[in-house]
């Protein structure tokens, strides 16, 4: 309307205007509900339908969108993993003077690429909605955008924090590692809604002015600056994280934990060394492929790798919407061979099994049964450091350590006790038999063991440290006994020179590998120096030409029990079958004898082939790897992964992959039009699918204000409900597998408080900017709803603080586990319901303000 000319009614309904007439929306809507609430629905008109039918559409089309939006997000992260995986080259000096070491940087960093481009993905339909409804309001101040943008950020806080300490797995724990600048957002997080506030109801109320506008966008740039400056540590405060490991040495590990912590492939890297290092250890059984085994070393390629809370919330989505999962898929056979394998791994290397086994042969000792199962959650687990461990007979008396686990909020006692194997008590050992008490959160205990040493030869002797439940029952209560309740000490006589003799019979070596090493060890005895020689003896392998090897000298010091023979392999580089040389030993001086096994065979395999073999493994291992990224290169692959359940994984599709993808398959061709992130570096599907976010967004603003409506909700209820916990859903996924995967928090929880910064620097900063200087413009100021605002904000700001009080607490008290995540079952759940009981009371208190029951 032009300024100072007046609207003149007239009685149908119309108004002039100059010399215009206009229809009024009174006439056009009459009296439909909720016919006049969007900004582009609705499409057609559906005014006389019944208000439930329209309810009720209404709904499903805001949680089809809600999808399409977790779709369209999936694809702008792909853009922004793309932008923000950049390197650059740094060389190195290396040992190769012609070849430097050469390693790739990357150019963003984490705290700038989180509160940046990573925040924004996850934030963006809120923050568009929010520009959205004032724009389409003439910059008019709306409740649905700043409501949502509230109600966002305390679901993301309170909810999301609340089901990643309590989903920990039992017994773990997770630590925010950058603590530094996790209290940055903290603070800003904070100081935000503060701000908030203090512009609503206290420095100019229910009026926004340009330059408080501003201020609250410039706010966004210092929280990325101050992250920064934290995260290279200018500010000079060493970061204070927890280096206790998680599981205390010598206890049982579960099988996926064990392999995860056998690095074949460092940093997430694939190299040569580690897939053939995998190579072996999955080769171990005949019926896998080397397609199988490709895929099971991309598995391990991509669990080694470090992955961004961008990375998690892809695989949500996904998991939600039926696509490709960001996680490589085993076949069922793979998973069943893959779990055996594991389980002996495990095996082999705790060693409890064995010493299980060599009780219940032995037949003066006691059988003991099968290997306990350990429920840590629900008791105290008693276990000692090792199964096994090897003493001279002259060391006199030496500590062993038993460990406690589980549970910790308790006083318990277990019995500890020596028994007899070819090593007899009183003879070889002084006997025990006592108790052992562990005060409440007392980790560990020592008990001293003393070995007799006599002057007389034999050979080496065992004998067993055995842990027991007390006879009381009331001291039974809440303990047990852990995977290690035996023990194995082995006497090692050192009153004779002992013999010497080769490990083994024969050894098999690869032609490039360098140096061929073959131990040689002492036995029965290892008092005094010994020496002994060695020669090589040619078979097909000749030295000279295929070895380099000749006669040497091995030199044992006082107690020393192992030498090796180092001799050089010729890698000649031409195809030939396998051959070998032998190795003796002679002529031992010092006392010493030789042992049965004084000669070795040594066996040089061709390994040209295999590099063949390896060569084709690398690259069906990077081809699934591949399969994995989170970002597409093609628009074929797109097309590919939309027309297709599971990407195409048809074998590892569940039921559930079927039905989200038949639900989503509309959104998904749609969404295969987007550039792929392979484009201009990934800016071009940057943009384009922002701007599909935001058309999204507008619909879904107004399927919410109609739907709300409708049941007779108002705006702000509507968007701390139903807009909020939409757009948070993803979030809430993601956070939880980061949670349950990632050794630390960061990831999980850390990001929240940068997301809910910037949530009001963007999200309310920029539409109200806009907004405000549009109104300067026209004369007039730009006006807030400053009561329901400002109520729901400071509301929100003082549980804010109680909840990330509360995060902190559990990071210093014993009690909790001293770490955010996780701890123990009973402190753990109640930190839940606490953090999921503000969110109700803020939803409860906010609705009830909302209508009118406070002020």
């Amino acid at each position: 309307m032009e300024i100072g000319v007046e609207a003149i009614p007239e009685d149908d309904g119309s108004y002039t205007i100059g010399n215009l007439s206009y229809i009024s929306k009174n006439a056009v809507y009459g009296d439909y509900k909720c016919a006049d609430r969007g900004l582009l629905l609705p499409l057609w008109s559906e005014y006389t339908w019944p208000e439930e039918l329209r309810a009720f559409l209404y709904f499903l089309g805001l949680l089809y969108c809600f999808l399409g939006v977790a779709i369209i997000a999936d694809i702008f992260m792909g853009a922004i993993e793309k932008i923000t995986s950049k390197t650059r080259k740094v060389y190195l000096t290396s040992e190769k003077e012609d070849e430097p070491e050469i390693i790739e940087v990357r150019i963003w960093s984490d705290a700038v690429a989180n509160l940046t481009l990573m925040a924004l993905g996850s934030s963006a339909p809120e923050i568009l909605l929010s520009i959205i409804e004032i724009v389409g309001n003439d910059f008019e101040a709306g409740d649905l955008g700043p409501g949502t943008i509230v109600g966002s950020a305390a679901f993301n806080l309170f909810v999301i924090s609340a089901v990643c300490v309590m989903f920990i797995p039992k017994g773990e724990i997770r630590r925010i590692k950058d603590i530094k600048v996790f209290a940055v957002t903290a603070v800003f997080s904070v100081v935000a809604y503060l701000w908030l506030l203090l512009i609503v109801v206290a420095i100019s109320p229910g009026v926004v002015e340009i330059w408080e506008a501003v201020v609250t966008l410039a706010m966004f740039p210092s929280l990325v600056l101050i992250a920064w400056l934290a995260e290279k540590n200018f500010f000079g405060v060493p970061n204070k994280t927890d280096t206790s490991k998680q599981i205390e040495l010598g206890n049982f590990q579960p099988a996926d934990k064990f392999l995860r912590e056998r690095q074949y492939f460092r940093d997430g890297r694939l190299d040569r060394d580690g897939l053939v290092a995998f190579i072996k250890e999955v080769k171990n059984y005949p019926g896998l492929t080397d397609e199988d085994a490709a895929v099971l070393a991309a598995s391990k390629l991509v669990e080694s790798q470090s992955h961004s809370r961008m990375w998690y919330r892809v695989g949500a989505v996904r998991s939600m919407t039926g696509g490709r999962k960001t996680q490589p898929q085993l076949s069922c056979k793979l998973k069943e061979r893959s779990k055996d394998r594991l389980k002996t791994l495990v095996m082999l290397e705790d060693g409890t099994n064995q010493v299980y086994s060599a009780m219940n042969e032995h037949p003066e000792a006691p059988t003991v049964g099968e290997v306990p199962q350990v429920q840590p959650h629900k008791n105290a687990v008693i276990d000692f450091h090792s199964a096994s461990c090897a003493v001279m007979e002259n060391i006199g008396k030496f500590q062993v350590a038993i460990c406690r686990t589980g549970r910790m909020d308790s006083m318990i006692s277990v019995r500890v006790e020596t028994i007899d194997g070819t090593a007899t008590v009183d003879q070889d050992y002084i006997g025990i038999n006592k108790i052992v008490t562990f005060e409440p959160n007392e980790r560990e205990k020592f008990i001293e063991v003393e070995i007799i040493n006599d002057n007389q030869w034999e050979p080496d002797e065992e004998f067993f440290l055995k842990l027991s439940m007390l006879m009381d029952p009331e001291k039974r209560e809440g303990v047990q006994l852990g995977r290690i309740s035996i023990m194995e000490i082995t006497i090692l006589n050192d009153d004779e020179p002992g013999m010497v003799m080769f490990q083994k019979r024969g050894f098999l070596v690869k032609e490039s590998i360098g140096n061929a090493v073959i131990p040689v060890i002492r036995k029965n005895g290892a008092d005094g120096e010994i020496t002994v020689k060695w020669r090589s003896i040619d078979k097909s392998a000749l030295h000279g030409r295929d070895f380099q090897g000749g006669e040497g000298l091995l030199v044992f010091k006082h107690t020393e029990t192992l030498q090796n023979i180092e001799i050089p392999i010729i890698d000649d580089m031409t195809p030939e079958k396998d051959e070998h040389f032998e190795v003796e030993l002679f002529d031992p001086e010092g006392g010493a004898k030789l042992g049965q096994i004084n000669r070795t065979a040594v066996t040089i395999t061709n390994d040209d082939d295999f590099n063949s073999f390896l060569s084709n493994m690398m690259k069906m291992t990077n081809a699934n790897v591949h399969a994995m990224q989170v970002h597409h290169e093609t628009y074929l692959s797109q097309v590919k992964d939309a027309l297709n359940v599971n990407g195409g994984d048809i074998e590892n599709a569940s039921g559930m992959d079927y039905v989200l993808h038949f639900l989503t398959f509309g959104w998904k061709i749609i969404f295969a039009l987007v550039p792929p992130p392979s484009f201009l570096g990934g800016w071009l599907c940057f943009f384009v699918s922002l701007a599909v976010i935001g058309l999204l967004t507008a619909i879904i603003g107004d399927l919410a204000a109609i739907f709300g409506c409708l049941v007779g909700l108002k705006d702000p209820v509507t968007a701390i409900t139903f807009v909020a916990l939409g757009t948070s859903l993803p979030d809430t996924f993601a956070s939880k597998a980061a949670a349950m995967q990632e050794k630390h928090a960061d990831n999980a929880v850390g990001n929240v408080t940068g997301s809910n910064s910037v949530n009001v620097f963007l999200g309310l900063g920029l539409p109200w900017f806009l907004a405000a200087v549009v109104h300067a413009y026209r004369g007039k100021p730009f006006q807030v709803g400053s009561t329901g605002l400002g109520f729901s904000v400071g509301l929100f700001t003082g549980l804010c603080v109680l909840t990330i009080g509360i995060l902190m607490l559990r990071r210093v008290l014993t009690v909790c586990g001293k770490a955010e995540l996780g701890g123990p079952p009973v402190s753990r759940y109640i930190s839940g319901a606490i953090m999921i009981s503000i969110w109700m009371i803020y939803v409860l208190l906010s609705s009830l303000q909302a209508y009118g029951y406070f002020g």
